[in-house]
């Protein structure tokens, strides 16, 4: 439930923020997005907000169900709920600095989630910008740091980075412009050193883990977010490098931004930069107050210590149920349990008594500041908000150049070139020169080529989407492009890759097969193994972006590549009627088939015995294919090709909502 109190809530409104907006800031034209002239390169990207917001939650709850299971108890249903977020109530102004403490499992990730505005399910209670709820506006303006920096391993710093400006900053901004304030951000957060350096991974060797973290927080910087939500900054971070992200956040919060961060156990240097501080255990606020003050507090209430200790130490000493006088602290079993729970009930009942009123209170008399806005004026910039940064072509057009750059390393490694060439040239030695009597051969290299070239980009495929599948989901989440143009150049970006080694390897085993040796026909064959890639490539598509798990995805991936080479045509001609139906279901059947059409002619003759010619048409492998339709053939491949990336798209529309 919401606090019963009034607020005034104006179109736009600011409470007691830091810094004092100009008023030439304040008016609502189509440049107002970025805090500084673009080509006043000595203002610093890190000192003014344009927009404080005075972040406000009331007794925020979120539940969420066990297992999702129904259990029966006396011939009723009912559904077991676990509470995650119980009643936490807090206020963040410009220029502060809030942190969340807690153990593992206190429910800080899933508040910061939800102040967000990225947390469904069961939400309760009230979370307000500036008095308004969350909006694309707010969207817009708010910077959300994951804990696990989620960036392109094979792209550099300043690749990342301009590549994230040129779909995150304003269309009114022209690309020299975006590129200089990408420079700028870099020098505020001293990755100068590494800007030509690439992000690396868990195979690829790149920047250290304190430069990605500040790479991270940069791509959120190049918005000027007015609101920013950073999950556990300093996770995995040695002392001096946490203290460097931290001292970064703390010159944004002077900025006049709104900063919410988690943190897990900071050190007390950590600890004395932030201004407030929410103490959450098993999801129930047991402090909320300044970070100065909370000793003195805990001291209050009997909770006090003789020894000089860290004050974060103290306060997840306490959220555990540790008390500072107890001589069990280490200890496990029944009866310290029962201690710790008898602890946390004693701090959860001196919150509600002690803090929880007064903060109550606080907020009700919160005053707001209202902007001098029109009617006009804030209708037309609220719609302007709600509107993409970039437009559609402009999105696929960045996105298709960043794919190109990203996976150019992964398409053309050696390892791939080594394993196509190698099996195009061991597969031409085995067919050497066929003889057009080996009949029986020449369709064998026929199928190979559209086995290899139907299951070889399914199983490259499937890893496509399970593995982008965080980066789609932040870049969504932080309203960056339409998911069509990310699909789009996702498909175009793939063709010139995924296209240049099938077009190598028939070029070298169809010459060295001794396959009919005509321009023309050597051409054909080659579109329909493209044609074939692209078909198998849409179904790995389809069923990476359904399942959204590699085990499963290869798993699934398995089992069809089986059935669609059992099925082709070539090892079983004569398939029972009862399930005849599922070698029209193999994009191989119908590309084996067109290979077939392509490479013979009814009338075709060849030598089936010394001195004697027989028709094509009539060998047993051929015949139960046969060579006519060919076009119907190439519009079912058509429509397993348009399919399965429908197929796709609208799996992937299904992950960017759960």
């Amino acid at each position: 439930m919401s606090l019963n109190c009034t607020v005034p809530k104006p179109e736009y409104d600011s409470t007691a923020p830091v810094v004092e907006v100009p008023p030439e800031m304040s008016q609502p034209n189509d440049r107002a997005v970025l805090p500084y002239p673009v080509q006043a390169n000595s203002q610093s990207v890190l000192q003014l907000s344009i927009y404080p917001i005075t972040l406000k939650f009331e007794e925020v709850v979120y539940k969420v169900n066990l297992n999702n299971k129904d259990f029966c108890q006396a011939g009723t249903s009912i559904t077991q709920e676990k509470t995650i977020l119980n009643g936490i109530t807090g206020v963040v102004s410009p220029g502060e600095i809030l942190a969340m403490l807690g153990p593992s499992g206190s429910g800080k990730t899933t508040l910061l989630t939800a102040l967000g505005g990225r947390l469904n399910g069961k939400l309760s209670g009230k979370i307000t910008y500036n008095g308004h709820p969350f909006s694309g506006m707010v969207k817009r303006r708010t910077g959300f740091v994951a804990q696990d920096d989620v960036l392109y391993p094979h792209l550099t710093v300043i690749e990342t980075l301009v590549f994230t400006a040129l779909l995150r900053l304003p269309r009114t901004l022209t690309r020299d412009e975006k590129v200089q304030h990408v420079e700028r951000v870099i020098g505020e957060l001293g990755l100068t050193r590494c800007r030509n350096s690439m992000i690396g991974g868990p195979l690829v060797r790149g920047i250290s883990g304190g430069e990605k973290k500040r790479v991270s927080i940069g791509q959120e910087m190049l918005i000027n977010p007015s609101l920013l939500l950073l999950d556990e900054p300093t996770s995995g971070l040695d002392s001096t490098t946490a203290q460097r992200i931290l001292t970064i956040i703390k010159r944004l919060a002077l900025g006049g931004r709104t900063v919410v961060t988690t943190i897990h156990q900071p050190s007390s240097r950590l600890y004395h930069m932030f201004d407030k501080v929410v103490l959450l255990s098993e999801g129930c606020p047991i402090y909320y107050g300044l970070a100065t003050a909370a000793m003195e507090y805990f001291s209050s209430i009997g909770f006090s210590t003789s020894i000089t200790v860290n004050p974060a130490d103290l306060l997840l000493d306490l959220a555990n149920g540790i008390s500072p006088v107890s001589k069990h602290a280490t200890e496990q079993g029944e009866s310290m349990e029962q201690e710790r729970k008898m602890v946390r009930e004693a701090l959860v009942s001196a919150y509600e008594k002690n803090i929880s009123a007064a903060l109550k209170a606080e907020l009700c008399n919160l005053e707001v500041k209202t902007y001098n806005y029109t009617k006009d004026a804030s209708a037309k910039v609220k719609v302007r908000s709600e509107q993409w940064c970039t437009g559609w072509c402009y999105q696929f057009k960045v996105l298709f150049q960043r794919g190109l750059r990203e996976r150019r390393y992964e398409s053309f490694n050696r390892l791939r070139i080594f394993q196509v060439i190698s099996v195009a040239t061991l597969g031409g030695l085995l067919w050497w020169h066929t003889p057009t009597s080996h009949l029986a051969d020449r369709t064998a290299l026929l199928f190979f080529f559209s086995v290899f070239w139907g299951f070889y980009p399914l199983y490259n495929a499937v890893f496509t989407f399970p593995q982008e599948r965080r980066m789609l989901l932040k870049e969504r989440a932080s309203g960056m492009y339409h998911l069509s143009s990310y699909f789009l150049a996702r498909t175009f970006g793939d063709l010139p890759l995924e296209l240049a080694l099938p077009t190598a390897f028939v070029f070298i085993i169809y010459w060295m097969g001794g396959l009919k040796a005509d321009p023309v026909t050597f051409i054909l064959s080659l579109l329909v193994v493209l044609y074939n890639v692209l078909v198998s490539q849409s179904l790995g598509l389809a069923i990476g972006a359904i399942l959204m798990d590699i085990k499963q995805a290869t798993t699934l991936a398995s089992v069809t590549t089986l059935v669609f080479l059992i099925a082709g045509g070539y090892y079983i001609q004569q398939i029972p009627p009862f399930i005849v139906w599922l070698k029209y279901l193999s994009y191989s059947y119908y590309c084996y088939k067109l290979l077939l059409g392509v490479q013979f002619d009814e009338n075709d003759y060849y030598e089936c015995s010394k001195g004697v010619f027989c028709r094509v048409r009539d060998f047993p492998a051929v015949k139960s294919m046969g060579l006519n339709n060919l076009w119907m053939d190439v519009a079912i491949m058509a429509l397993m090709l348009v399919g399965y990336r429908l197929v796709a798209y609208l799996a992937l529309h299904r992950v960017q909502l759960s």
